[in-house]
């Protein structure tokens, strides 16, 4: 019933997704904007590590895709309890594990697609990376997508207004950006920069993805990453689940 009830909820947001085509392809604006007009000026420079500075850009633009648009999708999920959708579902049989799940891996669905064009863009415009290191990064923007929706969709039931879920989430999701070295690697930051980013745990994905796209997937960081995102869409689900078990009830 939990696979039948998440496929349920999952096709009913992806077709609301397929619709809104425009916004499925805005969404990718942001981060190849960056690729566009922040990559060029990296070409060149020693950034560290073994491969070129769109090995180090491409993996940060995917996660930074995955950080900012998981992080805002609560904000559907407040229109729909305005509206009363939320408490409709909830008077259901459908499991609320799948209430949550369904939604999150539309989620992750739409910024896999998001990342795959990020990446062909990126191909064409010097990127070089093995196939296993691009289908790598793509797993863990499925893997953020899914931690980061989770809790978004759990602060949002928490809160009342999107004038109280907004800042909330502007106040995490900027410290994460510049703090996880989405841009440059922090080891080119100030030593105690770089200790401080040890805290947050997305550098441990950033610096996976990085080492996965110059074919080093047997590196202490790809481990650590591994280890990290794993345990934190475990986390998140459950805390996620929890609250649509529990919120009005």
């Amino acid at each position: 019933m939990l696979l039948h009830d998440t496929a349920l909820i999952y096709g009913r947001y992806l077709r609301q997704s397929l619709r809104s085509r425009f916004a499925l392809l805005f969404g990718v604006l942001t981060p190849l904007l960056y690729l566009l007009f922040f990559g060029p000026l990296l070409t060149g420079l020693p950034l560290g590590g073994g491969g070129s500075s769109w090995q180090v850009l491409v993996p940060g633009l995917l996660l930074q895709l995955g950080l900012f648009g998981a992080l805002f999708a609560g904000f559907a999920i407040i229109i729909e309890k305005g509206q009363g959708v939320v408490e409709r579902m909830r008077v259901t049989p459908v499991s609320r594990l799948a209430l949550l799940l369904g939604r999150v891996l539309r989620d992750a669905t739409v910024f896999v697609f998001q990342a795959v064009l990020l990446v062909l863009a990126a191909l064409v415009m010097g990127l070089r990376a093995p196939l296993a290191g691009i289908l790598i990064g793509f797993a863990f923007v499925a893997l953020l997508t899914l931690s980061l929706a989770s809790l978004s969709y759990a602060i949002a039931l928490k809160a009342a207004t999107p004038q109280q879920f907004g800042p909330l989430i502007n106040a995490v999701s900027m410290p994460s950006m510049l703090l996880s070295g989405l841009m440059l690697p922090m080891t080119l930051a100030p030593a105690w920069l770089d200790v401080l980013s040890h805290f947050v745990p997305f550098r441990y994905l950033v610096d996976a993805v990085r080492d996965a796209y110059v074919g080093s997937y047997t590196s202490a960081h790809m481990l650590y990453g591994s280890v990290v995102a794993v345990a934190f869409a475990a986390l998140a689900v459950t805390v996620g689940t929890r609250v649509f078990r529990t919120t009005g009830a």
